[in-house]
């Protein structure tokens, strides 16, 4: 797994869980944890994907 898609997964995370925590508090601040949390899982999901193909486009040529 590439380091950015790591990191970026870790923050997926650490706002899943500061959503619950705000929310649990009783502040609408959550929103915004879930936004982040939705746009570091897409950058993750984009990141992973990104070494995939040039993963292949490697094997492809050097195959």
């Amino acid at each position: 797994m590439p380091r950015l898609a790591l990191y970026t997964l870790v923050v997926c995370v650490l706002a899943v869980a500061a959503a619950v925590v705000s929310f649990v508090q009783g502040s609408f601040l959550g929103v915004v944890w879930v936004l982040l949390a939705g746009l570091s899982s897409n950058m993750t999901w984009y990141y992973v994907k990104r070494e995939k193909v040039r993963r292949a486009a490697g094997a492809d040529v050097s195959g």
